[in-house]
């Protein structure tokens, strides 16, 4: 990157810079926990069906995951500040018409646009602070406050939705990013200075189609599988349209000089399993927030402030134990508390699985802390990995790679787990649901535990009843379906990301030249002499 003002900017000015660049920070990543305490509600008002429901929470990860790398590349050519502006206009623009959608088609669009405008946020902040702060002790610093603001982001996102809800209507989740976004706007031309790259990469544009061909199609076919309680031929040909241009892309990529997604990386088996954990960490956490928000609500009957309170837990236990696992990794290793991680989660997620349909609010929230507990030394140490396991020409592209297997890891969550979830309850709401109902009323009850529980209150009091039991009784089977896929999901990256984290270890295992063990860096590898057959704990 190249920086056009003439003397670097003073150490107040990049204080005040960096106090920016957290913003919208924060609002992308508190704009994904903010929705699961608002969809009860939104379901309850615009009634969308059940694939629509999933796509308008996963329209926004889904363009945020795919678009992460190629903003990126748009940015080293037009300026990282400037794509900065252009996209947190974008952000506030669509969250405007998110707010006041009448329906659910306009919601999914605008919460699309917002995944645009948020795919130009994140790397652009993480970039320009890279560029603000060439000291790398004050970068390294720098770089941990903005990744606290992302875990703020996330803790805010629950109890600001709580609160707008107890006060307002559905849109003000949406609403709220608007000050903010004119803020951002008013300040960043006057506190953070313009960077670009002088020697820019060719954005490969059908690099960019054929990711989304790959992508689209195959959560098309799953939530289309889902909603139908079937294969349809329709979703059957999706599915095999999206492998082969997933297959298409890769050797491609393989091919380019400048690829859209480095795939040399992948080489090192410790990259490879934290990348991979990293995901399937997402995939999970994301997915059974979603349950978790809905369960409180819509069986517990917890006004949406209370069932944000109640998801804080979580939210201490991931702070609480990604301190304590950079702590353990030096003694145990990375590998060893990775697993460790997994099998907790993968337990948490199995506990949640047996929540009862009926006074399982504290059930659900152990279980929610245990899972929460497990993902965050997956996250936390999956991250310090990916960086430390690239060389340094290319941790740009690492880090943009960690940062999309994380967006599109949570996007999946939601597709897959969802889809899971959402064709249990249909089936048994649809065998056991009470007959007479008028084809529309059925098709709602179909949809959702919101919509069902909106019906039954037209009902008189005994049909009521029964139906809301059987809604709410479907719906904790869902959820245990769903639950229990996300655990074996962590069973299996409790195996798989720990041996790969040890074989690459293991290959680029060295000591320093005085032979008195590793200089362990971010990722426990250290410069010097290869040696063979050393002790894998002693590498941490």
């Amino acid at each position: 990157m190249s920086n056009p003002r003439s003397h670097p900017p003073g150490p107040r000015s990049r204080w005040l810079g960096l106090a920016v660049l957290t913003l919208p920070v924060i609002l992308t990543s508190m704009d994904i926990t903010i929705l699961h305490i608002a969809i009860p509600t939104i379901t309850h008002e615009l009634n969308p069906g059940p694939g629509l429901t999933l796509w308008i929470l996963d329209s926004y990860g889904f363009l945020l995951a795919g678009l992460l790398i190629v903003m990126g590349n748009i940015g080293d050519r037009i300026g990282r500040r400037r794509l900065l502006l252009i996209g947190a206009g974008v952000f506030g623009t669509a969250s405007a018409l998110a707010a006041f959608a009448p329906t659910p088609e306009m919601l999914v669009a605008a919460r699309a646009l917002m995944g645009i405008g948020g795919a130009t946020l994140m790397p652009s902040t993480l970039s320009l602070i890279r560029n603000l702060f060439t000291d790398p002790e004050e970068r390294t610093k720098a770089i941990g406050m903005w990744t606290a603001s992302l875990s703020a982001g996330i803790a805010l996102g629950p109890v600001l939705g709580g609160l707008l809800l107890e006060a307002f209507w559905w849109g003000s989740v949406f609403l709220v990013n608007v000050p903010v976004i004119v803020l951002l706007l008013a300040i960043t031309p006057r506190l953070v200075p313009e960077y670009r790259s002088p020697t820019p990469i060719r954005l490969d544009g059908s690099s960019v189609l054929l990711s989304f061909a790959a992508i689209l199609p195959v959560v098309w076919a799953i939530k289309s599988t889902a909603e139908k309680l079937a294969p349809t031929p329709e979703a059957v040909i999706a599915l095999v349209v999206g492998l082969l241009a997933g297959v298409a892309f890769l050797l491609r990529q393989r091919r380019l000089r400048a690829p859209l997604v480095d795939t040399g990386l992948f080489a090192d088996p410790r990259f490879s399993g934290a990348i991979l954990g990293a995901g399937l960490a997402m995939f999970s956490l994301v997915g059974v927030m979603l349950y978790s928000a809905q369960y409180l609500q819509l069986v517990e009957g917890l006004s949406p402030l209370v069932a944000a309170l109640a998801i804080l837990p979580v939210v201490a236990s991931v702070g609480g134990m990604a301190v304590l696992a950079s702590l353990l990794v030096p003694r145990f290793g990375y590998p060893l508390i990775f697993g460790a991680g997994a099998v907790l989660a993968a337990g948490g997620m199995l506990a949640f699985s047996r929540v009862p349909a009926g006074d399982g609010v504290v059930h659900a929230i152990v279980a929610s802390a245990l899972i929460g507990a497990g993902i965050a030394p997956m996250m936390t140490l999956a991250t310090d990995v990916v960086v430390g396991a690239a060389p340094p020409d290319r941790s740009g592209a690492a880090s943009a790679l960690s940062e999309t297997a994380t967006e599109l890891g949570a996007a999946l969550g939601i597709a897959v787990l969802g889809s899971i979830g959402t064709a249990v309850y249909r089936a048994t709401i649809l065998d056991q649901g009470p007959a007479g109902l008028p084809a529309e009323a059925a098709e709602a009850v179909g949809s959702s535990l919101g919509a069902a529980l909106s019906v039954s209150e037209q009902l008189p009091a005994e049909p009521a009843a029964h139906l809301t039991e059987l809604a709410r009784h479907a719906f904790v089977d869902g959820l245990g379906a769903a639950t229990v896929t996300g655990g074996l999901i962590l069973v299996a990256a409790a195996i798989v990301c720990p041996f790969l984290l040890y074989r690459g270890r293991r290959r680029d295992y060295v000591v320093d030249a005085t032979g008195k063990g590793p200089e362990s860096g971010s990722c426990g590898v250290a410069t010097g002499t290869r040696t063979r057959g050393t002790s894998p704990r002693e590498s941490g």
